[in-house]
């Protein structure tokens, strides 16, 4: 199973988010893990490679599975741990080398373009307290089938 990190990272109103140039879809900077990193390891190396920036204090916010299901069959599965941090040091990238960076106002998060999992995912971070643990079922092409959110949002 693929383990994959990322982080929200909050600057007053904003949210640094990528945009992803295969489906235009924005996400929170991450990659997969590699051998022997800790998750924490995996997200602050993932997010200063795609951004530049060194995150302070990146906190654990969410723990997801990724499930991809054809004709009742799973294809493909993955953990995604997320964290989320509100300070950081260093110069953002001009040019990411997996998309285009982007500062979102928190208010239009829900409105852009993104997987619909992503979304209650982010809305945890940036209204919710805790951990969220979540599995999320897609098609093969990303249509949410169904959900498990703990804890459920109020």
């Amino acid at each position: 199973m693929q383990r994959v990190t990322n982080c929200i990272l909050v600057n007053n109103e904003e949210v640094l988010l990528l945009q992803k140039p295969s489906r235009g879809w924005w996400v929170a900077p991450g990659g997969k893990m590699e051998p022997g990193e800790t998750i924490k390891e995996s997200a602050v190396r993932e997010f200063r490679e795609e951004t530049g920036l060194h995150l302070q204090d990146a906190e654990l916010k969410a723990v997801c599975s990724m499930v991809i299901i054809e004709e009742n069959t799973i294809i493909s599965e993955w953990m995604m741990f997320t964290f989320a941090a509100d300070s950081f040091t260093g110069y953002q990238l001009e040019n990411s080398p997996e998309g285009k960076l982007g500062w979102k106002e928190k208010s239009i998060i829900k409105d852009l373009p993104m997987a619909e999992g992503d979304l209650y995912i982010m809305n945890h971070i940036l209204q919710g307290e805790g951990i969220l643990y979540a599995t999320f079922h897609y098609t093969p092409d990303f249509k949410l089938l169904s959900y498990r959110l703990d804890p459920s949002p109020q």
